[in-house]
């Protein structure tokens, strides 16, 4: 039996969260992994220069206070934004970005960074990568033939174990719900927390979108399985708040 490959860990504290990165095969602890990450921090970094809710300074809060036109900020921001519109329409109004009058992004721009993030890693050679965000993962491996990254999805009722186990070879991972941020997520509709449902995970293509769906759904509550079922190419799982697990999937 061939010994299972060696994997390298870096972790750093941006955008108010851990960002982990596992690494395997021919780049885990040299120059070239050490670049990579450091280039995909920096993208990090940038986004939340831009995007932070939480700083005065961001590009995101000046539009919002109207201190700076859509046109004066960076070309990102309206691609953020028109995501955010996407993620409005395709959810009957549940998902939004704007609540009361206020901006926040943070739905989208986590997802839409950390893929953005991930375009450094991918550039290293014969090297497989889980990049994580606050639970949020980008996973890659080199072949089919490789091992799958196994993704644990925590019980949000019960943090102390977890409800499955889901292999992800190339893909992204996303889990929403109050475990670990409180209530945050809203129905955009109603401005109401979702009384029903625990925590929502979507395993699709990439994470910018299933970040959103995983939003969306939760905030559709009662119907948040209905609403996933209309999403074609995800997998996932919604735990209800009384201790019920069902999972969805469509390929």
């Amino acid at each position: 039996m061939s010994a299972a490959p060696s994997t390298s860990r870096f972790v750093e504290h941006v955008m108010g969260m851990p960002i982990s990165l596992a690494l395997r095969g021919r780049h885990t602890d040299d120059a070239d992994a050490r670049g990579a990450w450091a280039e995909a921090m920096a993208a990090l970094h940038d986004a939340d220069r831009v995007f932070s809710p939480y700083r005065e300074d961001s590009f995101v809060s000046r539009l919002g206070r109207d201190e700076v036109s859509l046109e004066e900020c960076p070309t990102e921001v309206a691609d953020v934004l028109e995501l955010g519109e996407q993620g409005r329409q395709q959810s009957d109004g549940a998902f939004d970005v704007r609540r009361g009058g206020v901006l926040d992004p943070s739905g989208v721009v986590k997802g839409w960074a950390v893929d953005r993030a991930a375009l450094a890693l991918r550039r290293l050679d014969n090297t497989d990568f889980c990049l994580s965000a606050g639970g949020d993962m980008v996973c890659h491996t080199e072949t089919a033939a490789a091992a799958p990254w196994w993704i644990g999805i925590e019980d949000p009722l019960r943090p102390d174990r977890v409800v499955a186990r889901v292999p992800v070879w190339n893909g992204a991972v996303a889990t929403s719900g109050l475990a670990h941020r409180g209530e945050h997520v809203v129905d955009a509709r109603s401005g109401e927390v979702p009384g029903s449902v625990a925590s929502v995970t979507v395993v699709g293509d990439d994470l910018t979108w299933v970040d959103i769906e995983a939003t969306a759904a939760f905030a559709h509550g009662p119907d948040a399985l209905r609403w996933l079922e209309t999403r074609r190419g995800r997998t996932g799982v919604v735990v209800w708040v009384d201790g019920r697990v069902e999972t969805f999937g469509h390929r």
